[in-house]
């Protein structure tokens, strides 16, 4: 049961994860523009922090599909 929580708990990290800076690299990019207040817009800095925040969270998906069950 222990591993099982383990890769569920990594499966959902990661795919928060890659959820939400996807969103940071498209308002870094300026492609999305929501909401309009928010300080990332256009600003190219996080695009890259998206990127890298991406791969994290698909360094932890990877991890969790090699968990053993």
């Amino acid at each position: 049961m222990g591993r099982s929580l383990i890769r569920l708990a990594l499966q959902a990290i990661g795919a928060a994860l890659i959820a939400s800076s996807v969103l940071w690299a498209l308002q870094g990019l300026g492609i999305v523009l929501w909401p309009a207040d928010s300080f990332m817009l256009s600003k190219r800095e996080w695009a890259l922090y998206g990127a890298i925040a991406s791969a994290i969270g698909g360094l932890f998906l990877m991890i969790a599909f090699r968990v053993r069950r």
